[in-house]
């Protein structure tokens, strides 16, 4: 197993800057996603990981070991990819091998390791079959398999369940995850969605415009996230981020269609916030039909309904609070005609709070069931 270490990582195409100077450490047996909307670089940064592409500026470490001049077949990687890149004209064995026999692999060692790879995958069965014979999740995992055979320290993945529909794809992170605690490598993972990020991570690491905005465990990125950004970006439906503004007297947030009680966390920024512009993020789950649905203080919210989204475990409410877009999470059963107005409540311990000219969050909420 290996840990990856970059320092000051940067890649430039001509005068555009791919990534810039990202800091990240991976630990040593770390499922680490790299996650960010496209166009932010988390490909291209992984690519830099493999030796795919040159470095501009700064170091990668592998294990220790800078390899910013070591070719990928001596970095001890495996890379699987968004396409399946499977031979077509080869059985199942026949691509697991592949790579093995070019290693000069014993035909012995070889064979124990396609049918060690087969049995943890579930492709056993399959083995003689080409890849035209199977599904999409089988290829997939033949895919995987190619990478597991070769027993590497560090596997890395490029968006590897794209091509997958909605079901295979929760199917598969389930699966990876599981392989990933079974083997105890040292994963690192790019997709551009956030549910993957939350669900498969033992931390992950927001890009957006080849920087690095946030790492941390998924549930601290999503509680504290550092900027407006992360609090857009992380959470499904995204966190709402309204321009409003620290009262003078310090005690009330205040913005287009809203006032609001400043939150008791918040209470040390009134010597030195009073009275400038804020953006308050309240995240759709933690707006209410009820206050006694909330675990703390709440206020009073009301919004003009657009459009109610069903999806049988709630009801996203979309609509305006004075001229600023916000959705809500309500009971599945929830209902309203558009342009109906609906009176609502904020849970005010899980406001967030941002510094409207920097977008840095200024105090974030404690973490569930911690004190501020």
């Amino acid at each position: 197993m290996a840990g990856v270490r970059l320092k000051g990582v940067t890649k430039r195409f001509g005068p555009v800057v791919a990534v810039d100077a990202v800091d990240l450490e991976i630990l040593d047996g770390e499922f680490m996603v790299l996650v960010g909307p496209s166009g932010c670089g988390k490909s291209t940064l992984l690519r830099m990981i493999a030796g795919l592409e040159e470095v501009t500026e700064g170091t990668v470490e592998i294990a220790g070991r800078v390899v910013n001049d070591v070719p990928p077949k001596n970095r001890d990687i495996a890379m699987v990819f968004q396409s399946y890149a499977l031979y077509p004209h080869m059985t199942v064995r026949e691509n697991l091998e592949f790579g093995l026999r070019i290693r000069r692999t014993p035909r012995e060692e070889m064979e124990a390791r396609v049918q060690d790879a087969a049995q943890i995958l579930d492709i056993d069965q399959l083995l003689d079959r080409r890849p035209k014979e199977l599904s999409g999740g089988q290829r997939q995992r033949v895919a995987v398999g190619r990478a597991i055979v070769r027993k590497p320290s560090l596997f890395l993945f490029d968006e590897p369940l794209s091509n997958l529909d909605a079901k295979l794809r929760v199917q598969m992170r389930a699966e990876l995850s599981k392989l990933h605690k079974r083997l105890g490598t040292t994963v690192v993972y790019v997709t551009h969605d956030q549910v993957e990020a939350m669900t498969m991570g033992d931390r992950i690491a927001v890009l957006e415009a080849g920087r690095l905005q946030q790492a941390g465990a998924p549930l601290e990125v999503y509680e504290r996230p550092a900027n407006v950004f992360v609090a857009g970006f992380i959470g499904t439906p995204p966190m709402n981020l309204l321009e409003g503004a620290i009262s003078d007297d310090g005690a009330t947030l205040r913005g287009d269609g809203f006032t609001l009680p400043l939150p008791d966390a918040y209470r040390r920024l009134t010597s030195t916030k009073a009275a400038t512009p804020v953006v308050v993020g309240i995240r759709p789950e933690d707006i209410f039909l009820k206050p006694e649905q909330a675990r703390g203080p709440t206020a009073p919210l009301r919004l003009t309904v657009e459009i109610v989204e069903t999806l049988g475990h709630d009801a996203i409410a979309h609509g305006r609070v004075g001229g600023e877009l916000v959705s809500a999470s309500l009971d599945p059963h929830f209902t309203a005609e558009p342009g109906e107005p609906v009176d609502l409540h904020v849970g005010l311990d899980a406001v967030h709070l941002f510094d409207a000219e920097t977008a840095l969050a200024l105090s974030p909420p404690a973490p569930s069931g911690a004190s501020p």
